[in-house]
């Protein structure tokens, strides 16, 4: 009786087990049968800066590689190093998975995969991450199951186009480009060694982020081939005494990541058929534009209370070169200057000077008064609390007086400084209210630093963008309509007026609220400060170089009385100290500015019989009274 029911109970044991395997066959037969992850992932792009050097990579991996172009030494690599019964088995090796379960019962839990490269090829294609005992009974069926359909050369060959390699590549084609800027098939065997070396650890042992690591690792590699016959140990002590080292610059940069996750967003569908983008980045400039950064930040970021910072650099016709999108890539990848929107402040005011221009509203040389002033019940107060009454248009925009822009704005209308601003290449919406004059409605660092750009490309439209082989998509109008923008090249300002904004903002820098951006070549910017200091800009150029700097908070909390003309003009200004000293835009003093002034023509006054609006609510100083006013003006406009 006792062996019958023993009996009995090891038939339904042997059942359940015989219908667990049926089960799990034909689960990975459908499973097999369905498209593979890699099937549905986007197509692997390497982003190349504008001197050829591969920098980045988006999207996963698919397809697979030709063998036959591989050389011998990177498959013998791979397997030895994966897999060195790769050959001779049907999808798992029974000793390294022997050896795996033994370390996982005595941990308790999935601890050692002891996978083969079919079954690697499998969780990278069918599997999820997941550390358990189920899914790994999954992957032996899927593997048993994947070596019936396949033959090993083309397991092989897609495994080696789809295995992760560090520093978001994928596939042997992508990290011999990305790391050694050269084809798969021209690897030497060192080269090939480390690259094996990635697949375990692809981000610790990343060359680009830890050299050391990454050859020690590829000298394990190069043992493991002489334990398996592939190579002799001759062979393997040469590769040891020239170990490869990448082409490329250490990966622990701030931008580079910013700049590409923008470009490939900004791609036309489809991407680049040959794989690799050719792209607008500067990598010299990129260093220099994060090296500032750095400088700055930990010199002035915590004892000023400001927590990020981010930066672009573009030439005048809107390449884009360098891009800092904040602090840390691998802390946040929240690209602060393309997809942050924060008052822009005083750095708007160029746009509210222009349409004043534009409008008749105001003359080059023209005065204006600084007093007290209400529009619609607003009384608008400049950053000193002082006024400093009858002043010249240049001294007010270089002064950053807040009252003077507040009139032009009312004057001119605020539609109108709205329509300014969308037409030189704000894309962000903007309230035609009269707070606009101050820069009230939010934009992005990228916009703000494109819309300068057309001052310095002689008022003709400029577009950004950061690929050469593929134009950016159209951007929306801030209506929504396309039939309606200007295209790059087109002029949108009237040359003389261009020539008067130069002139006003060459003085910001010269003798105004922009003096901590003054360095040895002529430029010309604007700072901008928001509300309660929350947001610190400083937007300028030279005749090479547009540069916009934004620093702040997140979580749009003040920092301790931060202004444009401090921090980001310090940022701005090392950064182009640094990059003029490079040589590589000549020693030539190129101007910006030529014609003179015109002469002072009838002052705008609050108050005025057209003007009914304007209503004075304040007495002005005595003209000695004024002019100290303007003195200790210009020494706390070095602050702004």
């Amino acid at each position: 009786m006792v062996i019958r029911r023993i009996a009995l109970v090891l038939g339904l044991l042997a059942a359940m087990v015989t219908a667990a395997i049926v089960l799990l066959w034909l689960n990975a037969e459908a499973v097999l049968d369905q498209p593979s992850r890699a099937d549905k992932l986007a197509p692997s792009l390497l982003l190349a800066a504008s001197n050829g050097q591969v920098f980045a990579a988006r999207g996963g991996a698919g397809g697979a590689v030709n063998l036959d172009l591989l050389p011998r030494s990177l498959t013998d690599a791979v397997v030895a190093i994966e897999d060195r019964r790769f050959y001779s088995h049907h999808g798992i090796d029974l000793r390294g998975l022997l050896r795996a379960a033994r370390a996982d019962l005595s941990a308790g839990a999935v601890r050692e995969g002891g996978s083969t490269i079919t079954q690697q090829l499998v969780k990278l294609d069918y599997l999820t991450s997941e550390r358990s005992f189920a899914r790994k009974f999954r992957e032996i069926f899927l593997a048993l199951a994947l070596e019936r359909r396949l033959t090993k050369q083309q397991i092989l060959s897609r495994y080696l186009a789809r295995v992760y390699l560090g520093a978001g590549v994928y596939g042997v084609e992508a990290a011999s480009l990305r790391y050694f800027g050269k084809p798969a098939r021209s690897l030497t065997l060192p080269e090939s060694a480390m690259i094996a070396g990635l697949i375990r650890a692809p981000s610790s042992n990343a060359p680009t982020g830890n050299l050391a690591a990454a050859q020690a690792r590829a000298g394990q590699v190069l043992q493991a081939m002489v334990e398996a016959g592939t190579i002799n140990e001759a062979a393997a002590a040469a590769a040891r005494s020239h170990p490869a080292v990448p082409v490329t610059g250490g990966d622990g940069t701030i931008g580079a990541n910013y700049f590409a996750d923008w470009v490939v967003a900004d791609l036309p569908d489809p991407p680049p058929e040959e794989g690799i983008l050719r792209t607008t980045l500067d990598p010299q400039l990129q260093a220099l534009a994060e090296a500032s950064v750095h400088k700055i930040f930990g010199a002035r970021g915590r004892k000023e209370g400001f927590s990020e910072a981010a930066m672009v650099v573009m030439t005048t016709d809107g390449a884009v070169k360098a891009m800092v999108g904040g602090r840390s890539y691998a802390e946040s990848q929240f690209n602060r200057a393309t997809s942050a929107r924060r008052q822009p402040g005083s750095a708007f005011k160029p746009f509210v000077y222009l349409a004043a221009l534009e409008a008749g509203a105001a003359t080059p040389g023209m005065l204006v008064t600084d007093a007290p002033i209400s529009i619609n019940g607003w009384s608008p107060q400049n950053f000193t609390g002082r006024y400093l009454g009858e002043i010249t248009l240049e001294t007010a925009f270089a002064q950053s007086i807040n009252t003077v822009a507040a009139q032009l704005a009312a004057r001119t209308g605020p539609q109108r400084v709205v329509d300014t601003a969308h037409r030189l290449g704000i894309r962000s919406p903007l309230a035609p209210n009269p707070s606009i004059a101050l820069g009230t409605s939010e934009v992005s660092l990228l916009e703000l630093t494109t819309a300068y750009a057309v001052f310095a490309n002689h008022g003709r439209m400029v577009r950004p963008y950061g690929a050469f082989t593929a134009a950016p998509a159209q951007p929306a109008a801030a209506d929504g309509k396309q039939d309606r923008l200007a295209q790059p090249g087109d002029a949108v300002i009237d040359p003389r007026l261009d020539d008067t904004m130069l002139r006003l903002m060459t003085g910001v820098i010269e003798t105004g609220s922009g003096r901590g951006a003054r360095f040895n070549r002529p430029a010309a910017g604007k700072t901008g400060t928001s509300q309660d200091y929350r947001d610190a800009w400083f937007i300028g150029f030279t005749a090479d170089l547009v540069v916009g700097v934004w620093v702040g908070n997140d979580d749009d909390s003040p920092t301790r009385r931060v202004t444009g003309g401090g921090a980001p003009a310090a940022i701005w200004r090392d950064f182009m100290t640094t990059a003029y000293a490079t040589g590589r835009f000549g020693n030539e003093r190129r101007p910006l500015v030529a014609p003179a002034p015109p002469a002072a023509v009838a002052a705008i006054q609050p108050g005025g019989p057209d003007e009914p609006y304007f209503q004075p609510s304040g007495t002005f100083m005595g003209q000695i009274g004024r002019g100290l006013g303007s003195i200790a003006d210009s020494v706390l406009s070095i602050f702004r």
